[in-house]
C-alpha cells in the first residue's frame, strides 16, 4: 500500500510504499520451489535439490527480484490512483526507524512530475523567417567548384593532350609542388621538421605562411633557405614560439587542368546524354533543395528561440540527466566512427548540460502546443516528406521501403513534420520578419567561392 504523496520540491515528490513482510516471504517461497524444479547441485539430480539449500543459494536473488516486482507495481498504481505523470525513473531506498509497521518492509520512492507548460500569448512573439534565392551565379559557383573537385595535374614543362603548363616553369599558387625539406633551431635538426618527396598544393593553406612564400618563385633543382617563426599557438609544443631556419628544395612542379565544361564533364554529373542544360538544371534543384533546408532550420531556430521566451515551465532535472547521458553516447559513437579512440577519452557531463536542458525544455513546449492545437503529424504529410527525401535518390521505391520497413525510422520523419506543424502554426500567430540571406552566407563558404 502506499502512503500520501509528498512534495519535495517544484517538481520532485515522494511516496512511501509499505509491503507486508508475509506476503513478500510467501512470494519468495513460491518462487524458490518453482527454482527447486531445475536446480542443479553437486551430489543430487536435477530438481532434487534439497529446499534448504536451494534457498541458501537462491534465497537473496528471488528475493531481491520479488521486491523489486512488488515494489515497482505498487509505485505504479500509487502514480496512477493519484493521477501523477513521472518524468524519469523513481529513486527507490529502503525505509527504517519508527516510520515502519512491524510485520512490514518499506521504501521510499522519490522521483519527479512532468512540469505545467504554459505557453503565452504567441501574437507578441517575433519571429525571423529567413530567405535566400539560387541565381545563375551560384550556379556557376558551384560548376567552379566541381571542376576544383575533379581536378588533375601534369608537370610543368612535359607537353600532353592538355598543354605544357606554359612557358613560366616556376612554382605558382594553384600549383603542385614536391619538396625535400629540413628545419634547424639553433643549428639543430628537430623532430617533424624534416621530410623528402613532400607533396602539397601551393594557395591551399596547408604548410605556414612563410613556407608557401618561400616555395613560389623556385624552378625544379633550385633551394632557398628562409626563417620560420611558429605561431606561439602551434600544435607542436617543442617548436610553438621559437623561430627556425628551413632549408627547401623543388623537386617536382605540377600545373593543375581542371576539367572543362562539356559534355564529358556533364556525364561525369550523372547527365547521361552530356546536355549542359540539363546539367545546369539539375545542379539548380540540389542548390534549391539544399537553401529550402537551410532557411527551413534557421528559421525553425528561430521559431523555438521564441517558444522558448514566450513560455513558463520547470524543467525535469531526472529528464536533462537521460538526456546528457544520450548526448554523451551520440559524441562516443560519432568520434568512434571517425576513427578515433574513445575508450579512456572522458566526456565531462556539463559539456553536454545547457543543450540537454533546451532540448528538454522544447520537447515540453512543442508536446503542449502540439496537443492544445492537435498539431499531430498525419499519415500523409508523413508520406509527403518520405517522398521529398526519396526524390534526391535515383531509386525512390528504395527509399520509400527502407522508411516503411521500419517503425523507428518512420518515428523520425513523424518528428520532423511535427516540428514543423509547429513552426507553421507558430508563424501564422507571432509577429514574423522576413530576412533575405545572401547565398554564400546561407551555405557558409564565402571564402570558398
Amino acid at each position: 500500500m502506499a502512503t500520501a504523496v509528498e512534495t519535495l520540491d517544484k517538481l520532485e515528490r515522494r511516496i512511501t510504499i509499505t509491503l507486508p513482510l508475509a506476503d513478500v516471504q510467501a512470494e519468495v517461497e513460491k518462487r524458490l520451489k518453482i527454482r527447486a524444479r531445475t536446480a542443479k547441485a553437486p551430489g543430487f539430480r536435477p530438481g532434487k535439490v534439497p529446499m534448504k539449500m536451494v534457498a541458501q543459494q537462491y534465497g537473496y536473488q528471488v528475493e531481491t527480484e520479488v521486491l523489486n516486482d512488488k515494489v515497482g507495481r505498487a509505485f505504479n498504481d500509487a502514480a496512477t490512483e493519484n493521477n501523477l505523470r513521472v518524468a524519469g525513473f523513481p529513486k527507490i531506498e529502503p525505509k527504517t526507524g519508527e516510520g515502519v509497521a512491524e510485520g512490514s518492509v518499506a521504501f521510499d520512492a522519490t522521483f519527479e512530475v512532468y512540469p505545467e507548460v504554459k505557453v503565452g500569448e504567441l501574437s507578441a512573439a517575433e519571429v525571423e523567417k529567413t530567405t535566400s534565392a539560387v541565381a545563375e551565379s551560384e550556379i556557376d559557383k558551384t560548376i567552379d567548384i566541381l571542376r576544383k573537385q575533379r581536378v588533375h595535374y601534369h608537370v610543368k614543362g612535359e607537353h600532353g593532350a592538355h598543354g605544357d603548363g606554359g612557358p613560366d616553369q616556376t612554382a605558382q599558387n594553384g600549383d603542385r609542388v614536391t619538396v625535400d625539406f629540413v628545419g634547424k633551431i639553433d643549428g639543430v635538426e628537430f623532430q617533424g621538421g624534416k621530410a623528402e618527396d613532400y607533396p602539397f598544393v601551393l594557395g591551399e593553406g596547408r604548410m605556414l605562411p612563410e613556407f608557401e612564400s618561400a616555395a613560389i618563385g623556385l624552378k625544379v633543382g633550385e633551394s632557398k633557405t628562409f626563417p620560420l617563426p611558429f605561431p606561439a599557438d602551434y600544435h607542436g609544443k617543442d617548436v610553438a614560439g621559437k623561430t627556425a631556419e628551413f632549408t627547401i628544395t623543388m623537386k617536382k612542379v605540377e600545373w593543375a587542368h581542371m576539367p572543362e565544361v562539356d559534355a564529358d564533364f556533364a556525364k561525369s554529373l550523372g547527365i547521361p546524354d552530356g546536355d549542359l542544360a540539363k546539367m545546369r538544371e539539375d545542379i539548380k534543384l540540389n542548390l534549391e533543395r539544399e537553401v529550402k533546408n537551410r532557411v527551413k532550420a534557421k528559421t525553425k531556430d528561430s521559431v523555438m528561440d521564441a517558444l522558448i521566451k514566450v513560455s513558463e515551465l520547470d524543467v525535469p532535472k531526472s529528464l536533462v540527466e537521460q538526456d546528457i547521458q544520450r548526448l554523451v553516447e551520440m559524441a562516443r559513437q560519432d568520434m568512434a566512427q571517425r576513427g578515433m579512440n574513445v575508450k579512456d577519452m572522458p566526456f565531462p557531463p556539463e559539456l553536454f548540460s545547457t543543450q540537454a536542458e533546451r532540448r528538454v525544455r522544447l520537447g515540453l513546449i512543442l508536446a503542449e502546443v502540439v496537443k492544445a492545437n492537435k498539431l499531430e503529424a498525419t499519415p500523409e504529410q508523413v508520406k509527403a516528406q518520405v517522398e521529398e527525401f526519396a526524390q534526391s535518390y535515383e531509386d525512390p521505391q528504395q527509399v520509400l521501403k527502407y522508411y516503411y520497413s521500419d517503425r523507428r525510422r518512420l518515428g523520425e520523419v513523424e518528428a520532423l513534420v511535427l516540428e514543423e506543424n509547429v513552426v507553421n502554426y507558430v508563424l501564422g500567430k507571432a509577429k514574423v520578419n522576413e530576412k533575405s540571406v545572401a547565398f554564400d552566407e546561407l551555405m557558409g563558404n564565402t571564402a570558398q567561392a
